[in-house]
């Protein structure tokens, strides 16, 4: 069947011949459509038509010239949705909301160095923005919240980006457009980001390499590494190979380069820096290299952000001490003002009010511990700082006979539990719990069976030998990619070959299997269903059977009882610090309960359901259809 195609001439139409040409035209369509959105975002964040408005610091409401000190917030990128450390744009703009519904203003550079130097009182809920290295993705997708909720923000870059002309990230002719509006200020992370005195997980010593070589590099390694500022550069047996003298120059040198790439690019040095990344020594990780760096700092710069992990600074500390807190691209807000409060004297701790959500979903449960935001077809359950979340639903069924099925969303490591049965202490409970990736069933506090959920993922089973052999294989690899010259390509071609082929023991074989760690930030999800009736349990992740009819042994009593109520409760908590590859360290924990469903098992009863109806749901998965689309034509075209 033929479709009707345009034929050329005036007044002439063209026909489809076939589904191919048809297929082009709604591609063609679709790639013009999302042309001009991401034109529309670009020329919305680099050309603005409003124009920030500072504080009024006669504004008593505002300031009440009591002393707060000011809370400062590091995002390290923003994008349309979440990728990796990247914040989205949706998230950040709830964030920001939450903030300002507070009551916070932002600040200037400029108030904080008044406020250091000379006295000058700040608003009593101030707030200094950050936004790291210098994106262009970060201008174009925070614009249209800073612009909402009139907030100022520093944007602070990489001096040799400049030179580089790397379309992802902003270029003096924008950083100036930026600042016209006022929403923008300048701030700097140095002349570029590197590492030296790196090592692999094993213990190999791979030296000095580029951000670009240690974000390919980086599966391989843990922690054992520093960045270029922070330390002497040293050889595989951790000696220096420069002298103090050496360091100086080398140090100092990099200083000059920052400042001479700044004035030819915008007429100057910033007043903010922030230094990567000082925060196991003063200025660095070695007292000599720590005087070079301060000595270099308080010469070219007013202020300086010297820590990370948190968010309050007062007068107690120095300008140049100062510290933030970076937002994690996973943080619902709650976590956010969990973790503010708890950096917070205990007299502003009040001034932190949270975000519940739906109030006829929150009606249906009781807030024991920690807070809940409910938000379409999610709960958000967020610990108290090194604590728990917990929520009791107010439902019970006839008897204690339960079916839940729900989607667990929260970050790998962390502690995502229901319990059923459960009395108030949860010292008697059947419960289902999802920590560090591994599911535990549980009764009464005794630990029945654990499953290691890594054989869900249908990931292969690799030997500590295979690990050790294929990352130093990929090591040489990434070498010989950025070699600068022919030869020195070659050979570390000929060395990825040759390691590749090496002979080395199997898990099968009886080798040692490698466990790779989990980082904190890594995106969970597994789909839970519990069937508990009588003194029987089935539980399934992930529509597999993890344990089917399982008998509980000495289980709690299979009727509610006279004093005690047959009852659900949902738990999250962090329990323990996690690895992270970046020494971020965080105490609190957001546990994610989606499309969650209880009923009593013994009449069918829905007691709860957060799912979404045939229309909800029909909604929700256009918006992620076109999501999808969209992102896959901004990262293809």
């Amino acid at each position: 069947m033929r479709c009707l195609r345009m034929t050329e001439g005036v007044g002439k139409m063209y026909r489809f011949e076939t589904k191919k040409d048809v297929i082009k035209a709604v591609r063609s369509t679709l790639e013009l459509a999302v042309i001009a959105f991401l034109v529309f975002l670009a020329v919305r964040a680099l050309v603005t038509f409003s124009h920030y408005i500072p504080y009024d610091p006669l504004d008593g409401a505002k300031v009440s010239g009591e002393d707060h000190g000011f809370i400062a917030l590091s995002y390290t990128g923003v994008d349309r949705e979440t990728r990796r450390s990247r914040i989205s744009q949706n998230l950040l703009e709830n964030h920001l909301k939450a903030l300002h519904d507070l009551g916070y203003v932002t600040v200037s550079q400029k108030d904080i160095e008044n406020y250091y130097n000379n006295g000058t009182p700040l608003p009593d809920r101030a707030l200094f923005l950050m936004y790291e290295d210098g994106r262009n993705d970060t201008a174009v997708f925070a614009q249209a919240a800073m612009e909402k909720y009139n907030y100022m923000g520093t944007m602070f870059t990489y001096a040799d980006k400049f030179s580089g002309r790397d379309s992802h990230f902003l270029m003096p002719k924008d950083l100036k457009e930026l600042t016209k509006s006022g929403f923008w200020e300048i701030g700097t992370n140095g002349y570029r980001l590197s590492y030296i005195n790196v090592f692999d997980r094993y213990g190999r010593f791979v030296g000095e390499l580029t951000s670009d070589e240690y974000s390919q590099m980086a599966q391989y390694f843990g922690r054992d590494y520093n960045q270029y500022l922070m330390d002497f550069i040293r050889d595989e047996n951790r000696f220096p190979v420069e002298s103090a003298v050496q360091m100086r120059e080398r140090i100092a040198g990099e200083y000059d380069l920052m400042e001479q790439e700044y004035t030819l690019a915008i007429g100057g040095m910033p007043a903010a820096y922030a230094l990567m990344h000082a925060n196991s020594g003063a200025f660095g990780t070695n007292d000599k290299v720590s005087a070079v760096n301060e000595e270099c700092i308080r010469n070219r710069f007013a202020l300086n952000f010297n820590r990370e992990g948190y968010s309050l600074n007062t007068r107690e500390v120095s300008v140049y001490d100062l510290t933030r807190m970076q937002p994690q691209s996973t943080w619902s807000v709650n976590h956010l003002l969990m973790r503010i409060r708890a950096d917070l004297p205990e007299a502003d701790k009040d001034c932190i009010r949270f975000v519940k959500g739906d109030k006829a979903q929150a009606a249906n449960w009781t807030t024991e511990l920690g807070i809940a935001e409910y938000k379409d077809e999610e709960i958000y359950l967020t610990s108290l700082p090194d604590g728990s979340g917990r929520l009791r639903l107010n439902k019970e069924p006839e008897g204690c006979d339960f079916t839940v099925s729900a989607t667990l969303k929260g970050n790998k490591w962390g502690y995502q539990a229901i319990h059923l049965r459960a009395n108030e202490d949860l010292s008697v409970a059947v419960s289902v719990i999802l920590w560090n990736n591994m599911l535990q069933l549980v009764n009464n506090g005794e630990v029945l069976e654990e499953v290691d959920l890594r054989v869900f993922e249908g990931s292969p089973r690799i030997s500590v030998e295979e690990d050790k052999r294929d990352s130093l294989a990929g090591e040489y690899g990434i070498f010989a990619k950025s070699a600068t010259s022919v030869d020195a390509s070659r050979e570390y071609r000929r060395l990825q070959l040759e390691t590749q082929a090496a002979a080395v023991q199997t898990v099968e074989q009886g080798a040692e299997e490698y466990i790779p760690e989990i980082q904190i930030s890594e995106p969970g999800k597994r789909k839970l269903y519990i069937d508990l009736i009588g003194d029987r349990i089935t539980v399934k992740v992930d529509d597999r059977a993890v344990w089917d009819g399982r008998q509980l042994g000495n289980s709690v009593s299979t009727d509610a009882g006279k004093d005690r109520k047959a009852a659900v409760v949902l738990e999250s908590a962090c329990r323990q610090y996690g690895y992270s590859q970046r020494y971020i360290v965080d105490d609190v924990y957001d546990g994610v309960f989606e499309k969650l469903t209880v009923k009593d098992a013994a009449t069918g009863d829905v007691l709860y359901s957060n799912e979404a109806t045939m229309g909800q749901g029909l909604k929700f998965r256009l918006i992620g259809i076109w999501n999808k689309v969209l992102n896959w034509f901004i990262e293809n075209l």
